[in-house]
């Protein structure tokens, strides 16, 4: 069976599948609800299989630049249903491809289970809010739908700069622009040094992935914006660490006085499977209350846990909170509870009394 992209798509779709993956000697994988599969009925792919795939989907100049670096990040959509961001890549000298599916619709933060305070920073003018954790978490929906919300609100000109575009606004009491790159520019340094140029309320870096992101978030936020950003880490704290330790050692001290100024609130998430929701986040949130700019500040990143835990009264959450209240809510097991905690010591403390613990037999 040749891979003809709209057919094996409307497959992924079918299935609520959050994942597609095609590789040379293997059958089409996808991925629903953390859980991989072969797609029935599809023997194991050929390079002209995959080949033909790419070409039903990739442009000339997108196949120049895959030939060229051998690798490629873009999006595609399937009519009006669904969008994909898309890698192409090379394995053992064989092409491959990795589809991540993303809803034509953005959920609102209800629909997505997320904390009610999300809502209320929505309302920030300025400064800086990172959405972090490892890939694949839903880091880029947490962002679309704050940034969904703000515009349903409020009369913002919203900028966004992503590799690739993935979810697609819809002007509403907002004015969006969405910048993709390598189609409307060719430079992360040069589009976010541009943008102060272009008269944004509120600017959307889709990853800070380096240094001159980095610095470039930063000042943007500096100057009286509101801005989005994600970052591949764990927690608050070792965000914090990877930003400052990302500078030469010469500018770390000035690195964090701007961020202890700028940063108003890190969200770090893992998606959990669900027996009756599918995918469920548990959310750590840190808010950069004057305590936690004063850490930052002085160097005691080290200290950030501890008060995250011991200001839940004023909207913070350690991972552990979010992870008890997926399982009191019964949504997800204590096993699989288990695996996301940083302390799994505190969380079976947080459970102790739970009904949905079983005691331990004697």
């Amino acid at each position: 069976m040749r891979l003809d992209a709209t057919q094996i798509l409307e497959q992924v779709v079918s299935n609520n599948a959050s994942d597609l993956h095609l590789c040379v000697g293997v059958s089409p994988h996808i991925r629903v609800n953390t859980v991989l599969s072969p797609l029935a009925d599809y023997p194991p792919s050929t390079t002209e299989d995959i080949e033909y795939f790419l070409s039903q989907v990739l442009d000339e100049d997108q196949k120049s630049l895959y030939e060229i670096n051998r690798e490629l990040d873009f999006s595609i959509a399937l009519g009006n249903k669904a969008r994909f961001r898309v890698n192409a890549f090379y394995q053992r000298g064989y092409p491959s491809v990795a589809l991540r599916s993303i809803p034509m619709t953005i959920p609102t933060l209800e629909d997505l289970n997320l904390p009610e305070i999300l809502g209320k920073l929505c309302d920030l003018k300025q400064g800086l809010i990172l959405v972090v954790g490892p890939t694949g978490h839903g880091k880029s929906t947490t962002i679309a739908s704050m940034i969904d919300k703000i515009n349903n609100s409020r009369a913002e000109h919203i900028i966004t700069v992503e590799d690739p575009i993935e979810y697609v606004y819809t002007n509403k009491s907002s004015f969006i622009e969405q910048r993709e790159m390598y189609i409307d520019t060719h430079d992360w340094d040069i589009a976010l040094k541009s943008v102060l140029r272009q008269d944004p309320n509120i600017v959307m870096i889709g990853e800070m992935r380096d240094i001159e992101t980095m610095t470039a978030a930063l000042q943007v936020s500096e100057t009286g914006h509101l801005v989005f950003a994600t970052l591949h880490t764990n927690s608050a704290a070792q965000t914090v660490e990877r930003i400052i330790n990302s500078f030469p050692e010469g500018s770390k001290a000035q690195v964090r006085l701007q961020l202890a100024q700028v940063l108003e609130v890190i969200i770090s998430q893992r998606l959990l499977p669900s027996s009756t929701k599918g995918m469920v986040p548990a959310v750590e949130i840190m808010l950069a209350t004057d305590a936690i700019r004063n850490l930052i500040r002085e160097n005691k990143t080290h200290m950030i846990d501890n008060t995250i835990r011991t200001s839940m009264s004023v909207g913070m959450q350690p991972i552990e909170r979010g992870l008890a209240l997926l399982v009191e809510k019964g949504w997800v097991d204590v096993s699989d509870a288990m695996k996301y905690a940083i302390l799994p010591d505190e969380l079976a403390r947080l459970l102790k009394n739970s009904k949905y613990v079983k005691p331990e037999k004697r």
